[in-house]
């Protein structure tokens, strides 16, 4: 598969595609993209440094005399936030999609593909990047000459909209400490934690406030947690709230997401419980 470059072929031809209709002298060709699955139908959940890499599988038909060559002629799917008219965001594959025959006629070729678009967080540009982005199909051609003495290119690029939608996420963080450890049954155990995002444009994980989140508890030797009480995070994403100590296990929180933000879960905090003193 050949490299491609962001800024020349695809993300050119997207801008174009996005303030301009193809050269008049070019026909646009009969492309049909069906079937699009993005992330495997999951929501696409982005954290402050990792790279995201969404698979995108579709099938795709084209004319039979249409040769994409990945060099001059292109054909992928991109993702975008707005519209194809006023593009708020896009994502674009960075190597070229690789693309099986499944099917052919006296007219039509069609063939199974496949592509993987990285998601980098510096590609995120704002909060309101978190939300439900469509999928694009992209043709693109590029014809180019270049010497010491002259350079000239042009590209015809067409775009069809609305094949399917993915939602992209903030990642979530969840802590939680119990204390006192080991405590005494009976008594008040406190359990703390905190709730934080990813803030995409600070590049760090923020306090996330006002959200609803669950206590739950496991006890020693058993594989199931239960609720144990609900608490809604405070200034910073703080949490905070007590309970009785009655046996050994462990303590976490759980945040069930939101829209924009990913669902989270704390690891269990272990917390060894001993009988009440004796009274002599």
């Amino acid at each position: 598969m050949r490299k491609l470059a962001i800024g020349t072929a695809l993300s050119g031809a997207l801008a174009l595609a996005g303030i301009a209709a193809p050269a008049a002298s070019a026909a646009t060709p009969n492309l049909v993209f069906s079937d699009v699955t993005v992330n495997k139908g999951k929501a696409i959940v982005v954290g402050t440094t990792k790279t995201v890499n969404v698979p995108v599988t579709y099938t795709l038909t084209r004319p039979a005399d249409l040769v994409i060559d990945n060099k001059k002629t292109f054909a992928a799917v991109t993702l975008y936030r707005g519209t194809l008219k006023s593009l708020g965001n896009e994502l674009d594959p960075e190597v070229m999609p690789t693309c099986t025959t499944t099917a052919t006629t006296d007219t039509t070729v069609t063939e199974s593909c496949s592509e993987t678009i990285p998601v980098d967080p510096e590609y995120l540009f704002e909060a309101a990047d978190a939300t439900t982005w469509k999928a694009a199909g992209l043709y693109a051609h590029l014809d180019s000459t270049s010497s010491d003495d002259f350079l000239s290119s042009e590209y015809d690029a067409a775009m069809w909209g609305n094949l399917t939608t993915a939602k992209v996420q903030r990642a979530a963080k969840l802590t939680v400490n119990a204390t006192p450890e080991p405590a005494v049954q009976g008594k008040t155990l406190t359990v703390k934690g905190k709730l934080t995002r990813a803030n995409w444009e600070t590049g760090k994980y923020a306090g996330y406030k006002g959200q609803k989140v669950v206590l739950q508890f496991r006890a020693a030797g058993t594989s199931t947690y239960q609720n144990v009480k609900g608490i809604t995070s405070g200034t910073a994403g703080a949490l905070s709230t007590t309970v009785k100590a009655s046996k050994r296990g462990y303590y976490r929180f759980v945040f069930a997401g939101t829209t924009t933000t990913a669902a989270a879960k704390a690891t269990g905090d272990y917390v060894e419980v001993d009988p009440p003193a004796l009274q002599l």
